[in-house]
């Protein structure tokens, strides 16, 4: 079964999803696509449904065209002020603002939000494999996220973001274990089992 286009029908509908909740590494980055009625890509679906090289090819498919699309970023140090959950919602708050359209109606990936403006939303668990303008949005906060992680890779190589993305992988513990945590690390997250003294602040 593919996916539905929308959840309000005939309304403008923003779709929100983000990437990044469960690393230990970097920031969090959520997208706000708003697709055309007319709108059909036989490769969409869940970002982390897609092999690497079909997000690749779906981000510029979807950039050029949705009627509105933006991202949103909340970083380490706001993660840690705020905790995941309440980033994870500024950064999708920060997404729709970037919004050149304003939408009638917001569905989200998951199950919190706080509203947005005065715009009705809807939560919806899995919404990433059952509607296709939350699908984009998570295709889009997957790759600009995926991308800012190869970024820091460059500086911080020992890390293996290039591969691991910041998710809590064998190898990226292990890396924690060797080197320490460094400023993109999340610090009130368990980075480690142990939890050890880590934070002699590697820098490039």
């Amino acid at each position: 079964m593919g996916l539905e286009l929308q959840f309000m029908q005939g309304l403008l509908e923003a779709g929100c999803d983000e990437a990044g909740r469960g690393c230990l590494a970097g920031p969090v980055v959520a997208a706000a696509v708003i697709l055309p009625l007319e709108f059909k890509n036989d490769l969409l679906n869940d970002s982390k449904q897609l092999s690497e090289k079909k997000r690749n090819i779906l981000r510029p498919i979807i950039e050029e065209q949705a009627l509105a699309w933006a991202i949103g970023i909340c970083t380490e140090r706001e993660i840690e002020k705020f905790n995941i959950l309440q980033a994870s919602i500024m950064a999708m708050h920060r997404a729709l603002a970037g919004l050149k359209t304003i939408p009638q109606h917001i569905i989200i990936d998951g199950n919190r939000f706080k509203p947005y403006q005065t715009i009705q939303f809807k939560t919806i668990v899995k919404g990433d494999s059952k509607y296709s303008n939350i699908a984009a949005a998570s295709v889009l906060a997957k790759t600009y996220r995926d991308e800012m992680m190869q970024n820091l890779h460059a500086q911080f190589p020992m890390y293996a973001w290039d591969k691991n993305m910041g998710y809590p992988t064998s190898k990226h513990r292990d890396a924690i274990r060797q080197h320490g945590a460094c400023l993109h690390h999340r610090k009130t997250f368990r980075l480690l089992p142990e939890q050890l003294e880590l934070f002699t602040e590697q820098r490039p």
